[in-house]
C-alpha cells in the first residue's frame, strides 16, 4: 500500500512522461506541416513532379487522357443561342430608342421575362400530364398582357381526351380557347380556333363544374362536353376581373383521360429536346411584338388611334375589339381620351405600355382603368386623362415615367365598337377640357386608392 507521498511522486512521474509524449507529437506535427508546405511551394513553382515521388502507374493509366469536366448536354449551346438576344431585340427598335440607356436596360428585363415564361413550359409542360401554367402577367410581362386578365395555358394532343374541373367563381369573363400555330414547325402566327365560356356550363350546389374536352362525344355521355379541334395544340384560359376586390377568380384542373395517370421518369432524350428548343422559343417570345410601338410611329399614329388586329395573328378573344396608338408627352402635357360608351357592353378597359410593348406596371400605378374603375360622365362619354403627373381627376392613367409608349383599349361583347379620340392639352388646362362636375381627387385620397388597388389585385389567384 502506497503512502500519500509515494503516490504523489508517482503522479508527478506519470505527468512528466505524458508531457514528453505530447511534446513529441507536437514536433511530429510541425515536421509534417513543414513538409506539406514545401510540397505546396514546389507545386506552385512547377517543380513538384521532379521532387516528389509519384505513385506507380499502369501502362493504360499512363496513356489515358485526363478526364474532362462533367457537362449537361445542350446547355452550352442554349446559353450561346441567347447571348445576342438583347441585341436582336434592340434591332427591332427605332434608332433613338436603341441609343437610350434606360431602354437598353429594359431590353434586358424583357429578355428575362421571355426566358422565365418559356422556362416554365420547358420544365412542366406535358400533353400527357398537363397543367395550366401562368403564361403572361405582371411578372411575365410579354405579349402585352391586359391588366385585368389572368392568362394560363397548357399544351394538348388534339387526339387526346381531357377533363376540366374546378370552381367557377364569379368573373364576368372566364373562357378557354383552343389555339393552333401556323407556319413551318408551328413558328407562324397563333390562330384561335374556338373559345368556350365556362359561365354557360352547369355547376353543382358548391359552384363546381366538370367538362369533357375530346374529338368526339363519347356514346352515352350526358355531361358537359366541348369538341377538341383537330388542329389544336394549346389551350389558353382567360380570367377577366373588372372589380378586383369583389369578383372571385375560378380554379381549374386539367387531366388527360386516354393515358395512364402515372408519370414515369422523363427520358434523357425528352429533357434534351426541351432544352434544345428553349432558346428559340424564348427568342420568338421576346421578339414577337416588341416592334409594334415603333411601327405605330412610322405609320404616323402618334397621339392618334387605329384598329389593332389581335385575333387573326395573336389568339385574341372572340367578340373583342381592340384599338391602339403611340403617345408622346412632355411632363407638363396630357392626353385626353374620349369615347361614347356603347349602350350595352360586357367589359371595356384602357391600358398603357412602354416602348417595348410591356404593359406599364398596373399593380403599383394607376396605368389601367376598366369599366368598374372608371367614371362615365353624364353625357355618356368616357373621358380619361393620360399624364405623367396626377391631374387630380378620377380617370387618370399614369405613364409612370414613360414619356413615350402606347395607349391601348378594348370593347368586349358590346353593341358598338367606337374608336376613341385623343387630344393633347397642357396639364394645367386639364380641368378646362373636362365637364365642370368632374370630381377632385386629393393626393391623400389618391394614395389610399392606389394602396387599395394594389392590395385587391394581389389577392387574386395570380399563379
Amino acid at each position: 500500500m502506497f503512502t500519500p507521498r509515494r503516490k504523489n511522486d508517482k503522479q508527478k512521474m506519470a505527468t512528466a512522461i505524458l508531457g514528453r509524449e505530447i511534446e513529441m507529437q507536437r514536433m511530429a506535427l510541425r515536421r509534417r506541416w513543414r513538409a506539406a508546405s514545401a510540397v505546396a511551394v514546389l507545386v506552385m513553382s512547377g517543380t513538384a513532379e521532379a521532387q516528389v515521388q509519384a505513385p506507380a502507374q499502369t501502362a493504360s493509366e499512363a496513356i489515358a487522357p485526363a478526364p474532362g469536366p462533367a457537362t449537361t448536354p445542350g446547355w452550352t449551346a442554349f446559353v450561346d443561342q441567347l447571348r445576342d438576344l438583347p441585341e436582336r431585340i434592340l434591332a427591332r427598335l427605332p434608332e433613338d430608342r436603341r441609343q437610350d440607356p434606360w431602354v437598353r436596360q429594359e431590353v434586358g428585363r424583357l429578355a428575362l421575362e421571355a426566358l422565365a415564361a418559356r422556362s416554365l413550359e420547358a420544365i412542366s409542360s406535358d400533353v400527357d400530364n398537363p397543367v395550366f401554367l401562368p403564361s403572361l402577367n405582371q411578372t411575365l410581362n410579354v405579349y402585352q398582357p391586359n391588366s385585368d386578365t389572368i392568362y394560363k395555358q397548357a399544351p394538348i394532343d388534339p387526339q387526346g381526351s381531357y377533363r376540366l374541373r374546378g370552381t367557377r367563381g364569379s368573373l364576368r369573363i372566364f373562357k378557354i380557347g383552343q389555339l393552333s400555330a401556323s407556319g413551318s414547325g408551328g413558328t407562324g402566327p397563333v390562330v384561335p380556333l374556338s373559345y368556350f365560356d365556362f359561365n354557360t356550363v352547369p355547376v353543382d350546389a358548391d359552384g363546381k363544374y366538370d367538362v369533357l374536352l375530346s374529338p368526339v362525344r363519347p356514346a352515352g355521355y350526358a355531361g358537359a362536353w366541348w369538341k377538341l379541334e383537330p388542329q389544336a395544340h394549346e389551350l389558353v384560359v382567360r380570367q377577366v376581373a373588372a372589380d378586383w376586390s369583389r369578383e372571385k377568380d375560378p380554379t381549374i384542373a386539367i387531366e388527360r383521360l386516354d393515358k395512364s395517370s402515372l408519370r414515369p421518369r422523363e427520358s434523357a432524350a425528352s429533357l434534351r429536346k426541351r432544352l434544345d428548343e428553349l432558346a428559340e422559343r424564348t427568342a420568338r417570345t421576346a421578339l414577337f411584338i416588341v416592334g409594334v410601338p415603333g411601327d405605330l410611329r412610322k405609320e404616323g399614329y402618334v397621339n392618334k388611334l387605329k384598329v389593332f388586329d389581335v385575333i387573326s395573328g395573336m389568339g385574341g378573344l372572340f367578340g373583342q375589339f381592340y384599338y391602339h396608338g403611340a403617345y408622346d408627352l412632355k411632363n407638363d402635357e396630357a392626353l385626353i381620351l374620349e369615347a361614347k360608351v356603347p349602350e350595352k357592353c360586357g367589359y371595356y378597359s384602357t391600358i398603357l405600355t412602354n416602348d417595348l410593348f410591356e404593359t406599364t406596371d398596373w399593380v403599383n400605378n394607376q396605368s389601367s382603368l376598366n369599366d368598374t374603375q372608371s367614371r362615365v360622365d353624364k353625357d355618356g362619354v368616357l373621358r380619361i386623362v393620360i399624364a405623367a403627373r396626377d391631374p387630380g381627376v378620377p380617370n387618370w392613367l399614369d405613364t409612370a415615367g414613360n414619356a413615350t409608349g402606347v395607349v391601348q383599349g378594348r370593347w368586349t361583347d358590346c353593341t358598338a365598337q367606337p374608336m376613341p379620340s385623343l387630344r393633347k392639352v397642357a396639364l394645367a388646362d386639364v380641368r378646362k377640357a373636362l365637364p365642370r362636375d368632374t370630381p377632385v381627387v386629393s393626393p391623400q385620397e389618391r394614395d389610399r386608392q392606389l394602396r387599395d388597388r394594389r392590395a385587391a389585385f394581389l389577392q387574386r389567384i395570380l399563379w
